[in-house]
């Protein structure tokens, strides 16, 4: 067995190995597993009010930066703080790459609706629109938008990336792989600009920029400790659509924004994430992204520390970006479709293996930077899988399993109203994401009334469901799926992307 193959156990061990641990202790040693839970659901509590107290903080940020005229501030800089004297935030090109497969033409137009209406000079912008060859459909789409939008930019490129090329899946990173060496050689090289010059942001083909992200990723780049050594992370906004999906489904859409609103008060642990923008000599230097991989988006973070000894870091945006939440027409396509979209998103776990393959050989990344990313990437991992499980599934194995001396414990009597009363104490931060939730979202379609209002309030007490069906479960799978190997392992899949334009198509009255 190779290292690497060794290495992609682990996350399933571990995540397995808690959960048997739980369940035996709960059968042989119920004093000593009703104690682990207690203290369990009092550490959750206290991470929820940690984590409450920093979404909140980049809540207040994220108003602040939205309500800023980022031009202006980049008026404003001094000289930049790295050696090239005529770099200024008018000599900074971004190029956006945006993968399409098989997306309708609403939704890619409103992407680029949504680019035009940028508040940054059009002529510092290079535009991708990268379809996939296989898929014919997509060619119409991509002459319209060309059509429309083509002469909006500095420069604008439709690029087809061919079907079954050696080393490669189908899928966003070697969609993205193949358009960024496309625009190198027919539109960058030739023009002779700088790669140090250019922030490359790849987005999906339903990622809306509201009209400050390139002044605020702009001004990020200039005023960074280590702009060329960083990624620039927004916040992933899951409200294109929000109206058209059901009520889990928004439960689910904005617990995935707020998660990463959490992590953007977190810098010292934010890595990439979907949308997200890096330099171009960085991309160039490590060779794009991989090619034969799912999750392209976080492991082209690993791939800068390891290629610089470490030396890379993701620098938060506290600025959305706008994409689609889970929806289809029918509920239980929906659900099945959140399912996958998370399964996918939990296949992140072949992160790990890569991360430990690298960290044996390359030995120049200091033992402390490679403890510390290794440690939180397990413990990222396997609270995703786990947690959950045991605060709301397996809380309540001892009073099952254990014997008749602990039934009649007077930790057995307490045990179930200890738990209800943590889990009373953190429906406090439901109810706070609730309203921030409302704030949250985008403006209102004409048939929304007031009594809409209550609903989307009252959807957060699904929230048990979401972290176990649609949170633990996907995750636990996805890690079992890479112990298994072989034809066990994911593919990249495809989100449908849907809009409606009614109540009733989203179930309400």
């Amino acid at each position: 067995m190779s290292a690497k193959r060794f290495f992609e156990f682990i996350p399933a061990v571990l995540a397995w190995g808690t959960i048997a641990a739980v369940v035996l202790a709960s059968w042989r040693l119920p004093v000593a597993a009703a104690i682990f839970i207690i203290l369990f659901d009092v550490y959750w509590l206290c991470k929820t009010v940690y984590f409450s107290l920093h979404l909140r903080a980049t809540f207040r940020r994220m108003r602040a930066n939205m309500k800023t005229n980022w031009l202006e501030r980049l008026e404003e800089l001094p000289t930049p703080n790295f050696q090239l004297s005529t770099f200024n935030w008018r000599s900074v090109y971004h190029l956006v790459i945006l993968p399409m497969a098989g997306e309708p033409y609403e939704i890619v137009r409103e992407s680029f609706a949504a680019l035009a209406r940028a508040n940054y000079p059009k002529d510092r912008m290079i535009v991708v629109l990268a379809r996939e060859e296989r898929l014919s459909e997509s060619t119409a789409v991509a002459e319209k938008i060309a059509a429309e939008f083509g002469d909006t930019f500095f420069r604008f490129l439709i690029t087809a990336h061919p079907d079954g090329l050696p080393g490669e899946i189908p899928g966003k990173g070697s969609n993205e792989a193949w358009a960024a060496k496309r625009v190198l050689r027919e539109i960058i090289d030739p023009a002779g600009i700088p790669y140090e010059r250019i922030l490359v942001s790849v987005f999906d083909a339903d990622t809306q920029v509201l009209p400050e992200y390139f002044g605020v990723l702009t001004h990020a780049f200039l005023t960074a400790p280590h702009p060329q050594r960083s990624s620039y992370q927004p916040v992933a906004l899951f409200t294109n659509n929000i109206y058209a999906a059901p009520a889990l489904a928004r439960v689910i859409s904005f617990s995935s924004t707020f998660w990463h609103m959490i992590q953007q008060s977190r810098p010292e642990r934010l890595i990439t994430f979907s949308s997200h923008a890096m330099p171009l000599q960085a991309l160039v230097d490590v060779g794009f992204w991989h090619t034969d991989i799912v999750s392209e988006d976080s492991q082209i973070f690993w791939q800068c520390l390891l290629h610089y000894d470490g030396d890379w870091r993701t620098v938060p945006l506290d600025y959305p970006v706008s994409m689609d939440a889970n929806a289809a027409p029918r509920f239980w396509t929906t659900m099945k479709n959140i399912y996958r979209q998370q399964r996918r998103w939990g296949w992140g776990c072949e992160n790990i293996p890569y991360l430990l393959m690298g960290f044996l050989q390359n030995k120049k990344i200091p033992l402390r930077t490679r403890a510390y990313w290794l440690f939180h990437e397990l413990e990222g991992k396997h609270s995703w899988a786990t947690n959950t499980l045991i605060i709301f599934s397996l809380g309540w194995l001892p009073l099952l399993l254990g014997d008749a001396q602990f039934q009649f414990s007077v930790l057995s009597y307490n045990l179930p109203r200890m738990t209800r009363w943590v889990m009373s104490f953190a429906m406090i931060g439901v109810a706070s994401s609730a309203v921030l939730g409302m704030i949250l979202l985008p403006p209102k379609p004409v048939w929304f009334r007031r009594r809409h209002y209550f609903l989307y309030v009252v959807q957060w007490v699904l929230m048990p469901v979401h972290l176990i069906v649609f949170s633990s479960l996907p995750a636990l799978e996805a890690q079992t799926r890479l112990a298994l190997g072989g034809r066990w392992r994911l593919g990249f899949w495809i989100t449908p992307k849907y809009r409606a334009v009614s109540p009733m198509e989203v179930g309400l009255p």
